[in-house]
């Protein structure tokens, strides 16, 4: 079975010029179309679709230095979002200053190809880290972007042989803050990587160097990355089914906790889950996981002794009162939610 996946690769840093310089061209045309979208609809009470943005930029692909399938991808996009938003205009992209929009050149399917070892678009040649052997697929759309520290990646949609997970057990995850996930096996996530390099992060800005700062960020979210990627991946190829609580980190990043909650990554490993799932034929739910830290795993009740409210926060590893179970606190709210996740199945639910 053919499956959809996007691969990104570190574009060499001699082309940067080149594409910043598309960069700012693809904002120019961005705040053109936004300009006219937004006049369109409060001088005649009409929103243009994308169809209707093409004529107006058709053309203009020479005179700023983009393919023509670019200004198409703009316009596309732009409207995608302004459906999104549910806005009349959208915010403007920024070429300078210290709020500038970091780079993105999107790509049409066929506009951009692997030609002599190198990526060939719009008359160039762009020289990248190839890490996947790009020279096996068939490019499908992409885009170039820039992350925040000025390093150019190119990211391209290709088609690929599906590998069905071999796993045959069932495993149940619980999102937390000490540590960013604990299964019901016992194994998880420790997380913290801003706590890590929090003293380091606050050294470089209070002394205002802004690379620096921009160089630990960046750390700490390619750490933080490559373990929940790892670990990720490590959970779908041992099982066949896996179940997370519905822990909701929006929520909880207006409260005391967001600072926790964001360096944990709960959204990112949910997502990787959900999509490396569904590739693997895994199946992926998400359960109900009130009460699970006061639930034993053992007996089902909720006895007397499990920890409960703020007071019981602190509590780590508890007895249950009435059969005598030793839980960790963790362990046993990821076997409650695996419980949960069970009884799901049992009564039906539609697997796609």
């Amino acid at each position: 079975m053919q499956k959809t996946k996007t691969l990104k690769v570190r574009v060499k840093d001699k082309h940067a010029k080149r594409l910043n310089e598309m960069a700012r061209s693809v904002n120019f045309v961005w705040n053109y179309i936004n300009d006219l979208s937004s006049r369109s609809i409060k001088e005649r009470g009409k929103f243009l679709s994308a169809f209707d943005l093409h004529p107006y930029t058709k053309g203009a692909g020479k005179d700023l230095g983009l393919h023509s399938h670019t200004l198409q991808c703009v316009a596309s996009e732009y409207v995608t979002r302004r459906k999104q938003f549910k806005k009349s205009r959208l915010n403007w992209r920024k070429s300078g200053g210290v709020r500038r929009s970091l780079g993105w050149i999107p790509v049409n399917t066929g506009a951009a190809k692997w030609k002599n070892g190198q990526i060939f678009h719009n008359g160039c040649f762009f020289s990248v880290w190839d890490s996947f052997g790009l020279s096996q697929y068939k490019f499908r759309s992409a885009s170039f972007n820039e992350d925040a520290r000025g390093r150019w990646y190119f990211n391209v949609v290709v088609s690929v042989e599906a590998e069905q997970s071999e796993g045959k057990g069932s495993v149940g995850i619980d999102l937390g803050c000490k540590e960013s996930a604990t299964d019901s096996n016992g194994e998880g996530v420790e997380g913290r990587e801003y706590r890590k390099l929090e003293a380091k992060l606050g050294i470089a800005q209070r002394a205002r160097i802004k690379k620096r700062v921009k160089a630990i960020h960046a750390k700490i979210k390619n750490r933080r990355q490559d373990a929940l990627h790892k670990y990720s991946r490590k959970l779908v190829n041992e099982n066949a089914a896996i179940f997370v609580g519905n822990v909701s980190s929006q929520a909880l990043t207006k409260t005391k906790m967001a600072k926790s909650v964001l360096d944990a990554g709960w959204s990112s490993l949910k997502t990787m889950l959900e999509y490396k799932c569904a590739h693997a034929g895994v199946v992926f739910e998400e359960v109900n996981e009130a009460f699970s830290t006061q639930t034993c795993s053992s007996c089902g009740t909720i006895p007397d002794s499990s920890p409960k409210g703020r007071a019981g926060l602190g509590i780590r590893e508890w007895s249950c009162s009435e059969c005598g179970a030793e839980h960790h606190r963790d362990i046993n709210s990821a076997r409650v939610i695996l419980a949960a996740g069970h009884r799901r199945l049992a009564v039906g639910i539609p697997v796609l």
